[in-house]
């Protein structure tokens, strides 16, 4: 009578031997770069966090106290509506600027061209400085016919006021970089879709609401998140105009008057890391929107047919139930 090696069983219905696999013991990759960099990391960490606790020179007592003072508060939300109003006259005139770039009429591509060559060719804050002595150049502001007559005419200074001014030079420098952003996102989406949909019947305002500018958003949406938290941090700048209602020149204010800059610039830092975190969040939720089907973060939901809808409807009828299939 034939025995089988302990690594062979036998098939009773062939009689075959078969041979049983063979565990290896795999060894896993040692990593030492890892664990090294990990240690330079947490030790520069803890030297860090030694250094903020115990350097009395950070005066935290005194960002405590200034952390919620009213003038602090204050230039919070004025800067976040200077953001804000910023931001929308950029995106109109962006999106304006952007078709333009794509019109087939060289006058609008050569005027779009100019803005974006002017307003990105130049200092942010030079504008803003010339957007502060508007008033210089235009005393007054007159509509009426060319070498004739004035219609009406109103003083600069009571319409262009600081804040006006502030907006108009943030807004109108962001709208030439976020041109160039939505011209990138228009093209990204491939011009056979187009065609595609014109050769449906489809309106090309219809084309580009419901196929071009859901594709374009994807691309769009990261560099106008990164645009918007840049131009949270660019309203530090307003003081050029001037305006002097910010959350930079409300902590500069009370440092200039308490002899204390670092923790103010801490007060000041900290409120901007905290509405950048919010502005992050946001943008991540807006990717997470736009991506559905493309980035795998979120599946597309495809909803079926009318057709396919009636389709199933009789086969769902004729299953058989779960009870009618047990012997």
């Amino acid at each position: 009578m034939s025995t089988l090696a302990p690594t062979e069983t036998s098939d009773r219905r062939t009689g075959a031997a078969h041979r049983k696999p063979e565990l290896i013991n795999a060894v896993p990759v040692r990593h030492p770069g890892r664990w090294a960099g990990a240690v330079l990391i947490l030790l520069f960490a803890a030297m860090l966090g030694q250094s903020l606790v115990t350097n009395t020179n950070f005066r935290w007592d005194i960002v405590g106290t200034y952390f919620m003072d009213v003038l602090v508060i204050q230039g919070i939300g004025w800067t976040l509506l200077l953001t804000v109003l910023s931001m929308v006259i950029a995106i109109v005139l962006a999106i304006l600027l952007a078709f333009m770039r794509q019109s087939d009429n060289p006058l609008f591509r050569g005027v779009s061209w100019t803005w974006v060559w002017f307003f990105r060719g130049t200092p942010v804050y030079t504008q803003l400085v010339f957007w502060g002595l508007i008033s210089v150049l235009y005393p007054k502001i007159a509509l009426g016919i060319p070498f004739g007559p004035e219609l009406f005419s109103f003083s600069t200074q009571d319409v262009i006021t600081a804040f006006m001014a502030a907006i108009l030079g943030l807004g109108l420098n962001e709208s030439a970089y976020l041109a160039e952003i939505f011209r990138a996102g228009l093209k990204s989406v491939d011009s056979g879709q187009m065609e595609a949909a014109e050769a449906l019947g489809m309106r090309k305002s219809k084309i580009m609401w419901r196929i071009i500018l859901p594709q374009a958003m994807r691309v769009i949406v990261p560099p106008t998140g990164n645009e918007a938290i840049g131009m949270l941090k660019t309203t530090s700048l307003v003081l050029a105009v001037p305006f002097t209602l910010d959350l930079t020149f409300a902590t500069n204010g009370i440092a200039n008057r308490s002899y204390l800059p670092i923790p103010l610039l801490i007060v000041a830092a900290l409120w901007y890391l905290v509405i950048t975190s919010i502005l992050m969040v946001g943008q991540y939720y807006v990717e997470r929107h736009f991506g559905k089907g493309v980035d795998n973060l979120v599946p597309a939901q495809v909803k079926p047919t009318p057709a396919a809808t009636a389709a199933e409807a009789p086969k769902a009828r004729k299953a058989p139930k779960a009870e009618d299939e047990l012997p």
